[in-house]
This record gives C-alpha cells, structure tokens and sequence, in this order.
C-alpha cells in the first residue's frame, strides 16, 4: 500500500505556542509511520512557517532556527505545500493536514479557511465551529437556544470609547463579586482573571485587554470543575466519553495551574450525585452538535456545589494532547488508546 502523506502543522501566533509544540509532539509519536509520511511545519510567534526535521527539534526548541520554509498553496489544483530551501523551491503533495494549533490564527477558524481553500482534508472542525467557539460571547449566544445554564455575563469591549465606571457599574448591576473577567478570544486560561473589589476588576480588565479588546466578565460559579471529550461530526453519529474532574492547584484553573504545576489532578470518572454524568455527557454532544462540529471537541462544564446544576464554561475545538491534557485521557479510559484515537481523527478528516 502506498503511503499518503500528513502535515502537522504546529507551534502558531498565539499565547498559547508552547502547549501547542507540546500537544504535536505526542500527536506525531502516535500516527500510524506505516501508513503516512510525516511532513512537520512549526509556525514561529512572528509568523514564519518553518519546515521542520524532526520531532526532537521541536522538543529542543532547535526547529525555530530552520532555513527552510514550507507554506500551504490555496491552489486546489495543487493541494500540496511550496517547500524552499535557499533559492530552490518544491511544491509536495499533502493528503491530510492535522494543525494542531491552540488559539488565535489556529484554533479560531483562520487555519480552517486557509485550508478549504486548497482542498487539502484537514484534522478538526471547520471554519465555523472553529471560530464560534474561540469567541467566549459568540458561544454563550449561541448555546442561549439550548436552555442549558450558563454563567450570567457581561460583555465589555475594549475600545477607543471605553469607559471603565461605566463598564463597572453595568457588571456590578447584573451579579455581585468576586467576578472573572476573560479574554473573548485566548485558550489556556491566558488573560484570565478573578476580581473580588472595583480595583481588582480594573486591572484584570485592563489584562485581558493585552489579548483581545472583547472581554467577558462572569459571575463566579463554585462548583466542580469538569470536562467530557466529544468525537464525531454534527451531522452523524456523535460520541461522548465518561466525565474527568480538575482539581487546580490555584484559586482556578489558570495557565500555570494547568500546565506548569505538579499539583494540579485530574480524576476520570469521578462520583456524581444520580443523573448528573448522564447530563453532562448529553449537554456536550447537544453542544457540539449546536456549533456544528466536527472531529472533536472538549466541553467544559461547572457543578455547582449547593444545587448540582450542570452549569456550560465553553467548549474547546482543538483541546490540548499533553500528556496531562483530559481530552485524550478520557479516551484511553473509555478503551481508545492515543494512536488508535489519532488514527480515527485523520480517517474522519479524509472522509469529510
């Protein structure tokens, strides 16, 4: 059989380029060599697409030092990548794309239209559930319809007219503090923040403001912090595995919490009180369903402590493949292993 031929695409723009070199390296050590070619591409913070030799350059962080570019052609009479190399150039055929690619110019729609425009299959949901779900606000006014519960929230935006007395009295009107007050647009918990007085909020305003000048302030919901990782399209047949539980080794589950400390655990299937697991994992796929994914999803979900409401926090299109990160986890408890669970993503990429 002849091998086709896969690009990883990883690294990106965003705040969130380090976990996304983490998440590729353990998505390349598990496709199927005997299957594909592995073509890697590291896209620096700048913006340079790199081609990449191989996986313990991005281990080493060496990869960023590469004199090769590799670019994605919009051609579809191409479907491949211009490779350079000094003054020589290659166009190579692709047959499937997995951009495993964290937040902003990645996760948010930007890489998903870049590739229906060359026609190259690709890992993950489209343009649209991409970019919905990357917007905090977009998403809660799309989940609105499905009666689910949310945080109650305030948008506020960032701008030239902003006014932050009034901003602060709007928020103070709708739910007491402590509030949190996040970036519309940033995964990873980057730019988050918890506000418990006036001077709190402003500051953590004017930081989530250094990542997007749409901002989402909410009310504080205690409870739970849970997650369920959801594989399938919107149209068909949608899976959803058993329940994992955070337990953050800070006041929430920030960046640090998540990625940068030995005391944050995570706990699959956790008990629940009667019907509450069966809800959670019913709320992901009607969720999923409603921003019309596809491929796979992580869905993040709150449970309250005094009433055991399901409570929606948002939904992630392109959850993170550490080794630490839930969404694979919850797979392997649920019978599929890293490779077989990679293997399926790339599979339902070329059947789209």
């Amino acid at each position: 059989m002849k091998k086709e031929t896969i690009a990883v695409i990883f690294g990106g723009e965003s705040s969130e380029h380090e976990v996304s070199c983490i998440s590729a390296a353990t998505i390349i050590r598990n496709i199927d060599t005997e299957l594909y070619d592995i073509i890697l591409i590291g896209i620096t913070t700048d913006g340079r697409w790199l081609l990449t030799e191989n996986i313990q350059s991005i281990a080493d962080g060496s990869w960023r030092n590469s004199k090769k570019t590799a670019v994605i052609l919009p051609d579809k009479t191409e479907h491949g990548i211009l490779i350079r190399d000094g003054g020589t150039y290659n166009i190579v055929h692709i047959d499937v794309v997995f951009p495993i690619l964290h937040g902003l110019n990645g996760e948010d729609g930007t890489i998903q239209g870049l590739l229906e425009i060359s026609g190259i299959p690709y890992v993950g949901c489209g343009v649209l559930a991409s970019s919905v779900a990357m917007d905090k606000i977009t998403t809660k006014n799309i989940i609105n319809p499905l009666g689910i519960r949310q945080a109650k929230y305030v948008p506020v935006f960032y701008d030239d007219g902003f006014d932050f007395s009034e901003a602060a009295e709007n928020i103070e009107k709708a739910f007491p503090y402590p509030v949190f007050v996040k970036p519309a647009n940033a995964g990873s918990s980057r730019g988050v923040s918890k506000a418990c007085d006036r001077a709190e909020l402003k500051n953590a305003i004017e930081e989530a403001s250094k990542h997007d000048r749409r901002i989402l302030v909410e009310e504080m919901i205690c409870g739970r912090e849970v997650e369920c990782a959801v594989l399938g399209s919107a149209a068909g047949t949608v899976e959803a595995t058993g329940v994992g539980e955070i337990f953050a080794a800070a006041d929430f589950y920030d960046y640090d919490a998540k990625y940068n400390s030995d005391n944050s655990k995570t706990v699959v299937d956790p008990e629940f009180p009667d019907g509450v697991r069966e809800k959670i994992r019913d709320f992901s796929v009607k969720i999923f369903k409603q921003i019309n994914g596809f491929g796979l999803s992580r869905v993040d979900f709150f449970v309250e402590n005094k009433t055991n409401d399901v409570v929606f926090n948002e939904i992630n299109t392109m959850p993170g493949f550490t080794d630490i990160s839930m969404y694979a986890i919850l797979w392997e408890s649920n019978g599929l292993d890293k490779k077989t669970l990679v293997g399926k993503l790339i599979s339902m990429a070329k059947e789209r």
